[in-house]
């Protein structure tokens, strides 16, 4: 089959390699119909972290199933299903906790392969998601949505529910790549009222209205914890979602939150601290990590997407093959795109 593997920063490449095969009686082979690159790939894109040179690369796709293995029940060939990051195992107690994105029982090394024509998935039988029908059943808006639950949308409710978004709350996103901009979503499911999106970039200015941000705000640091509080009489603001991980997003977050309020943070940390006695002193919780995205999938973002309640795809703006992969990762490195799309087979 084809996949992608990183070649070194800066360059990915496709690269004909073995089929996956079924390893352990809990796996799952699946036919990859859409995939896509995560604004997290672009750390190792860059140099910032280290990646094996090699490695197979890519953690969010949705699929068919071609085979499973003896232990996997709930899990057909020939299911539709999304194929989250995640690989929880839904009986640890993680996963029976709610917080499957740290299930015990993932296998170790880190995820690869999905932005390729096939994937070997573990602990397939709780972790997979089955949409129902199969692809040709959905348009194609639809179809961008379902692969969104896959990590982006999963993880922006995350932000969300760590932060105790709440009806009638005043919430304000830091970032505007596809997490921040899922977290706005979340933070309008949620019910809030008021939704400050920071944002310096028309075109994620005008997803982020659009997915139910009430104001833009377009400052950075102390200039931006003070016009917050200038839109909020002064307090801050009720929740906050922290969708970057850089040390300047992570501190004006805590800024921008009034006492009592709790910032979700998910933004993949960069080397980012957190004064913990300021916060003592303001009564301001931090929360957030790695999204339950098996759990909220199942529990209502599925449904949610389903039913037209929202349309998280529409952070994919623009769209690649599996013999562009390289110009997919180019485009958000260089701000082109929200989010690359990777069509890798007809529906």
């Amino acid at each position: 089959m084809r996949a992608a593997r990183f070649i070194e920063p800066g360059q990915v490449r496709l690269d004909e390699v073995d089929d996956p095969v079924i390893e352990k009686p809990g796996d799952a082979i699946i036919r990859i119909v859409r995939a896509c690159v995560c604004g997290s790939d672009l750390w190792w894109f860059r140099g910032l972290s280290k990646r094996q040179p090699g490695t197979l690369v890519g953690h969010e796709a949705i699929g068919v199933v071609e085979a499973v293995g003896q232990q996997v029940t709930h899990i057909h060939e020939e299911d539709f299903v999304i194929a989250p990051f995640t690989h929880g195992c839904g009986h640890c107690p993680a996963c029976v906790a709610g917080f499957d994105g740290n299930c015990m029982n993932q296998e170790p090394g880190g995820n690869g392969g999905y932005q390729g024509e096939r994937l070997r998935f573990s602990n397939a039988d709780w972790a997979l998601i089955k949409i129902p029908g199969a692809p040709a059943d959905y348009s194609d808006g639809m179809l961008n949505s379902l692969l969104t639950l896959a990590d982006v949308m999963a993880t922006g409710y995350h932000a969300a529910v760590t932060a105790e978004v709440s009806r009638g709350d005043t919430v304000v996103v830091f970032g505007d790549g596809a997490v921040g901009l899922c977290g706005v979503i979340a933070a309008k499911l949620r019910g809030a009222e008021r939704i400050i999106a920071m944002s310096r970039h028309a075109d994620r200015q005008a997803l982020a209205r659009e997915f139910g941000a009430t104001d833009i705000l377009p400052q950075r640091g102390d200039e931006a914890v003070e016009a917050i509080r200038a839109l909020s009489d002064g307090a801050g603001a009720d929740a906050v979602l922290e969708c970057v991980g850089s040390e300047q997003s992570v501190a004006s977050a805590l800024g921008a939150a009034k006492p009592g309020a709790v910032v979700g943070r998910v933004g993949v940390p960069q080397d980012s601290t957190v004064n913990t006695a300021g916060l003592f002193w303001r009564n301001v919780g931090v929360r957030g990590g790695v999204a339950a995205v098996t759990s909220y999938d199942k529990a209502q973002l599925l449904d949610a997407v389903l039913d037209g309640r929202i349309q998280p795809g529409k952070v994919f703006t623009q769209r690649f093959d599996l013999e562009h992969i390289q110009q997919a990762y180019e485009a958000m490195d260089q701000r082109k795109a929200v989010k690359s799309l990777l069509v890798v087979s007809d529906e």
